[in-house]
Parts: C-alpha cells; sequence; structure tokens
C-alpha cells in the first residue's frame, strides 16, 4: 500500500526543522514520487547551447527520468522536446548528439517530425481518413516540454505547463551564472569537450548537500589532498619554487575549520545557495599572464576587477546542478534511482581568454571529478557508506542542524557562517514545496 502518493502531508512530515527523514534517500516510492512533481515543477538544466551550434543539431539527455531532446530548428532556436514518437511510443534518437537535418523520422514505422516537434508526414496517411486522426494527440507530433529558457547560453526547462516562471525560481542566483559567464571577455563560453560520467551508488540528494559541506574536506579528503601535500613539502626542492598547478588545485582541500567558517555561505529562497561569500578555495590562484588584461579592455577596469574578485566557491541550482565559476564547470546530478545517480561533470571555455584557463580547469575536472580522480573517490566511499548506513534501524533521522537558528525563513537571502547547513535546510525547504505543489489529496 502506499505511503506517500496523493498524501502531501506525508511527504511534509519526512522533513523537520532541523531533521530529515531517511526515507527520503533510501525510499524507492519517495524517488518516484520525486520524479513525477518535484522534476516536472522545477526549471532543470538541459545542455548548453554550444552543444547545438548548426540547424538540426540535437543532444539527448534527460529531466528527472524523462527522456528529452534538445535540438536546434530552422528558425535558429533551441526547443526541448520528449523523446517519443507519439505513434508507437519508439525513442526517436538513441545518440547522445548528432545532426538530424531537416527533420526526424522514428525508426518504426517513418512517422516524420520537423525539428520544432510538429508533424511533418505519415506514410500512407489515407490509412487514417475518417479514424479521428485529427482529433488524437498524436497528430500534434512530438511533445514539446512545458517551459523552455535560454538563460546566457544555458538551456533550461519545466517539463510542466504551469508552475513558476524562470526568473522567479532563481531570482539573485543567477548572479553565478552572470559571473560565470562574464569572465570571458567577448561574455560567451563554449562546452569544453564531452563531460567526464561517473556512476554513484547513492541518493542524488547526497551529492546536491556535498556542495555546500565545508566541515567534510580536511576530513575525507586527508587521504588524497593531505597525501598530495605531504609529499610536495618533503619535495627536494629550490627555496621559492612555485607550486605547480595541480598543487594549487588540490591544497586548498585541505585547509582548516577557520577557512571554511570565514568564507561564508549565501543563501538563495527555493533552495539556491553557494559557498564562497568572502573568498574560497579558487581565490589564490595563479595569475594567467594577459588575462586581465583582455579584462580590462573588454569591460574597463573598476568592471573587470569586480567580476574576477567574485570567487564563489560552489553554487547549487535546485533541484540538480552546481556550477563553479571561477573555473567555468558544471555539475550535473542526474537521479537514475532512489540508490544510484549518475554525475557529469562539464567545462567550458571563456571565448576570447587565454588558453591557459581552459588547461586549469579541465586539470581541476580530471583531479577532483572523474572516475580516476585522486580526490572524488574519498566523496564516493562517504556517500555510498551513508546509503547504506541508513539502512540501519537504530535510527530513522538524518541530522541537519549546524548553526541552526530557530524561525529560520528560507524566503529570505541570508549570509552566514561558512560551516553552516542552513542551505542543506533550504534545499530540504524547497524539496518539500515543489514535490508537493501538484500533490492531490490536500484538504
Amino acid at each position: 500500500m502506499s505511503r506517500y502518493a496523493n498524501n502531501p502531508q506525508a511527504i511534509r512530515n519526512l522533513i523537520r526543522p532541523t531533521e530529515v527523514h531517511r526515507d527520503v534517500y533510501i525510499d524507492q516510492e519517495v524517488f518516484e514520487l520525486e520524479m513525477k512533481h518535484l522534476f516536472a515543477n522545477t526549471w532543470v538544466f538541459v545542455g548548453h547551447k554550444s552543444q547545438t551550434p548548426n540547424k538540426g543539431d540535437y543532444f539527448t539527455t534527460e529531466i528527472g527520468t524523462q527522456p528529452v531532446i534538445m535540438v536546434r530548428h530552422s528558425d535558429n532556436e533551441i526547443y526541448v522536446l520528449h523523446n517519443r514518437c507519439p505513434h508507437k511510443g519508439t525513442k526517436i534518437a538513441i545518440d547522445r548528439t548528432g545532426n538530424t537535418g531537416k527533420f526526424f523520422r522514428c525508426p518504426y514505422h517513418a512517422w516524420s517530425f520537423k525539428t520544432n516537434g510538429c508533424l511533418l508526414a505519415i506514410p500512407l496517411r489515407k490509412g487514417y481518413k475518417d479514424t479521428g486522426l485529427e482529433e488524437s494527440e498524436s497528430v500534434h507530433g512530438m511533445a514539446p516540454v512545458g517551459a523552455v529558457k535560454n538563460y546566457r547560453g544555458f538551456i533550461f526547462a519545466r517539463l510542466n505547463k504551469e508552475g513558476p516562471d524562470f526568473e522567479s525560481f532563481f531570482g539573485e542566483a543567477l548572479s553565478s551564472f552572470d559571473n560565470m559567464v562574464d569572465r570571458s571577455p567577448e561574455g560567451r563560453l563554449e562546452v569544453a569537450g564531452p563531460p567526464l560520467r561517473y556512476m554513484h551508488r547513492c541518493n542524488w540528494k547526497m551529492l546536491v548537500e556535498n556542495q555546500t559541506d565545508t566541515c567534510h574536506p580536511m576530513v575525507a579528503h586527508e587521504s588524497s589532498a593531505g597525501t598530495a601535500i605531504d609529499l610536495w613539502e618533503k619535495m627536494d626542492k629550490p627555496e621559492g619554487t612555485k607550486k605547480p598547478m595541480a598543487m594549487e588545485v588540490i591544497a586548498p582541500f585541505m585547509s582548516p575549520y577557520e577557512f571554511f567558517e570565514n568564507m561564508g555561505i549565501r543563501t538563495w529562497p527555493n533552495g539556491h545557495g553557494h559557498t564562497g561569500v568572502h573568498h574560497s578555495i579558487h581565490s589564490d590562484y595563479s595569475a594567467i599572464p594577459g588575462y586581465y588584461e583582455q579584462m580590462v579592455e573588454a569591460y574597463g577596469e573598476e568592471r573587470a576587477k569586480a567580476i574576477l574578485g567574485e570567487n564563489r566557491h560552489n553554487t547549487v541550482y535546485f533541484p540538480n546542478i552546481m556550477i563553479k565559476g571561477p573555473i567555468q564547470q558544471l555539475r550535473l546530478f542526474t537521479p537514475i534511482a532512489a540508490d544510484k545517480t549518475l554525475v557529469e561533470s562539464y567545462i567550458y571555455r571563456l571565448v576570447g581568454a587565454p588558453d591557459m584557463l581552459l588547461e586549469r580547469t579541465a586539470m581541476y575536472n580530471r583531479m577532483i571529478n572523474a572516475p580516476t580522480s585522486m580526490v572524488g573517490h574519498d566523496d564516493l566511499e562517504m556517500y555510498e557508506r551513508a546509503q547504506e548506513g541508513l539502512h540501519s534501524d537504530g535510527l530513522e533521522w538524518v541530522n541537519v542542524q549546524r548553526l541552526y537558528q530557530e524561525g529560520e525563513n528560507f524566503d529570505e537571502i541570508a549570509v552566514e557562517n561558512g560551516t553552516t547547513e542552513r542551505q542543506m535546510r533550504n534545499q530540504f525547504h524547497a524539496w518539500a514545496k515543489y514535490m508537493t505543489m501538484t500533490m492531490e489529496g490536500d484538504a
């Protein structure tokens, strides 16, 4: 018997001010309700426009567990369509990327569709004469998602036709995207190759939470970052030897608690927030020759300093992405099952900027986020231990109480101590809101 379907109060009861019930992470019914409601009611990242630069280019992905196609139409606009033929339900495209030309053609019965989804042709259409085809859903072609937004090249979609508009959902949180794009002297980014893909045997929300968890790096990463620092310090090297790029990337992971406390955390409504308000692990990288001069020429000195002086650590966009503006990275946490998550880590090229910036970004991605990385395995082990441990009947609730203040208002922007768990509480407040928004059963 279902415990949670059509029972919004039961869903809300899973979230307390300082605790989260374990079913949020381990219950498959809760997971399926997330796919039906949460991922349909929120704005979810789909891709970047540079992945479909030419007319007919497409990119296949998922919103929650719904297969979709992002495609550039003949009007040069990007559309997001459900990846399903309206005839028999066959997936239209199975390749990750490609160019379909002027139309999509179903591989099963050859129904064809314009790249905006509209029905183009049906073989032997005379067979549908006087059958009422014109009144059926099928005649409308491939179904579009409820809404699409291109924000500075990043494509977002909302599955439901009704729901929060893009600007009100993200609000001032979009400033992190602005800063990342503005770091290009031309104000443009391009995706740099395919993402690193890494399967995790844990719930997707564990990864989202971890992006603003600043009390784990010096503990969980001691075996990787700590060892790297120890080896570097013991090396026989000339006095004043400059740290190599790899050491600049990995060493800040072992910063003390005080460093992370002082960096600050900012939370925005609807589950968004970021670490690194005042400084971050990206603040002290070596300058790239010629880059500052390019930025000054493009923006003027005052604006260039403001852009480059903003070094936010991790910005979480609810429900399931994180970006790092200073190194032009986006991580997408795609839910597969209650205990299975695919992580894709994208990097972007700053158009018009020195190639060494992309070199540092690629190095960071390989060292920290790849299946073969030094650091990522530390986190993976913690996620999988938590996924297993939550099945223990010793306790049913997960604690998110650090620096809790009674009467917290998540509809307001707040800046607090960098080790607070307020952002996690903010995420679960949004989780309950968007999970129950379209549920039946409220009295």
